[in-house]
């Protein structure tokens, strides 16, 4: 534990009340990269139906495009930590191949890795919470909180918009770190010194087992002057609801210092994030949330987005008192993937299929 924690003071440390994003992280295809775009998009088709894993750097080659994933690398771990990439055509491309082109990003940025015990390697972000017995936050429409994932950088493209609504906040770790330190060390320290916390019953079971952590995983570590933050609100509160700790009125007013940081117009940054647009953050610096929507009845037309989490091959590895989610749970999930199970054209003729016929997608046992 940091005794005196202090602010990092870096270009991660930003409130989006002063941030001109658009100026500072937006990225618009030029017409040429487009073209290299289409170019390897065809170059993976005429290599067959491949699976998601067998699209690769080779697979999908990327000469140019692939430089400035080389660059986006540090400044999402040394600058601002996000990036919107705009400009691709997205009425060009059927809502696979979107998904191809997705992935082909992905792995000239980092490796692609699975997102819960179901193995997808490409996250469907979409409300079937009318269809799935228990679904996962991801899988629920309307408003979220702030949090952090479980990987190293997280992704999402958006396939479809909602009828209203629906836009990404996000806000720096760095900067409410820097905040917190400054106007209340007193909760600087006790957030240092960790929560435990209760993952998902299921990613538990369908990986090493371990569904409480052993310890209390940190909120903030920083190494060197280099911050990594993961805040899971609800992780920590479903750990004292289920007894495995307890939870003070100043440990809860810590937790939840960070929420109400993150939701003031100080802090946040909104991002409206239309079809075809794709947002990178630095999950390490950066949290994020979304406003609550409107959203039609029917699957096909609901608001649909693709999530990629992936680790990061050229970081320094993240704290290991902050991994919950281990190398040998990935593993394990990833023996639950079906080929091509995440390509949305497919998930949404599962998902249509489900709710045809009334019945609910539970889990296998």
């Amino acid at each position: 534990m940091t005794a005196t924690p202090s602010p990092i003071a870096s270009r991660a440390s930003w409130k989006g009340s002063t941030l001109d994003w658009q100026a500072d992280a937006l990225h618009v295809f030029a017409p040429a990269e487009i073209e290299e775009i289409d170019a390897a998009l065809q170059h993976l088709q005429r290599l067959g139906d491949l699976d998601l894993p067998e699209i690769t750097p080779e697979t999908f080659p990327l000469p140019t495009v692939g430089r400035y994933f080389e660059r986006l690398r540090d400044e999402l771990r040394f600058g601002r930590g996000f990036v919107l990439l705009r400009g691709l055509p997205r009425e060009r491309y059927t809502t696979d191949e979107m998904a191809r082109i997705y992935f082909g990003f992905g792995v000239h940025l980092g490796a692609p890795g699975p997102q819960s015990w179901q193995g997808e390697l490409l996250g469907n972000v979409i409300d079937v919470s009318d269809i799935e017995a228990d679904p996962r936050g991801y899988h629920k429409g309307g408003r979220q909180n702030f949090h952090t994932d479980s990987a190293d950088v997280v992704a999402l493209l958006c396939l479809r918009k909602a009828k209203g609504g629906g836009i990404s906040r996000i806000a720096s770790s760095v900067g409410i770190h820097d905040a917190i330190c400054e106007r209340r060390p007193d909760i600087a320290r006790r957030l240092y010194a960790g929560y435990r916390y209760r993952r998902m019953e299921l990613d538990a079971r369908f990986g090493e087992g371990v569904q409480v952590s052993p310890e209390p995983v940190p909120i903030y570590v920083n190494r060197d002057g280099e911050l990594s933050s993961y805040y899971m609100l609800n992780y920590a509160k479903t750990a004292a609801e289920h007894g495995f700790s307890t939870l003070s009125d100043f440990d809860l007013e810590a937790l939840e210092e960070i929420q109400r940081l993150a939701n003031s117009e100080e802090f946040y940054l909104d991002m409206s994030i239309g079809e075809g647009d794709i947002q990178f953050l630095n999950n390490r610096i950066m949290l994020h949330s979304r406003s609550d929507y409107e959203d039609y009845p029917e699957v096909a037309r609901r608001r649909h987005m693709l999530r990629l989490w992936l680790q990061m091959p050229s970081w320094p590895a993240m704290p290991a008192a902050q991994v919950l989610h281990t190398a040998g749970d990935r593993t394990l999930w990833r023996r639950q993937r079906r080929a091509r199970m995440e390509f949305p054209t497919a998930y949404l003729e599962d998902m249509a299929q489900y709710l045809r016929e009334g019945r609910k997608l539970v889990a296998a046992a």
